[in-house]
């Protein structure tokens, strides 16, 4: 089970922006996008959340440490700002437990085995293919 973490209000900022796309009359006047930032650095997370967050290769992570995310997908600025603020709490939970650190294994003796007998039934194959002597 995943760790419930709560991230304050106070730790992200929500600004209403225009949606992109067709919208009719309405689009020039209202504004129903939602761009949500987070500090990543700034965050009360752990330690090593903040820096699982920071490893990870995804496009809404700047540079300096920033989550951006843009929710546009609702037609009211109300779910949109649930669907953003939805979105990070995502992303933080998917870096919450820590991956396994593997440990490597060696073969067995009786797949060690079966890989040289089908190398050598390959190789017994490949000979029959030469020249035919009479």
């Amino acid at each position: 089970m995943l760790p419930d973490l709560a991230i304050p209000h106070t730790e992200y900022e929500i600004t209403a922006i225009r949606a992109q796309g067709a919208g009719g009359q309405n689009i020039n006047k209202v504004s129903n996008a939602v761009h949500l930032r987070f500090d990543i650095g700034a965050s009360s997370l752990e330690e090593g959340h903040k820096a699982r967050l920071m490893q990870l290769h995804d496009h809404r992570i700047t540079r300096d440490g920033v989550v951006v995310i843009k929710a546009q997908q609702h037609r009211s600025l109300e779910m949109n700002r649930e669907e953003a603020v939805r979105r990070l709490h995502e992303l933080v939970r998917s870096v919450a437990v820590p991956p396994r650190t593997r440990r490597p294994t060696r073969p067995t003796f009786g797949s060690r085995m079966r890989r040289l007998e089908g190398k050598s039934q390959r190789s017994q194959v490949k000979a029959q293919r030469g020249k035919v002597l009479d």
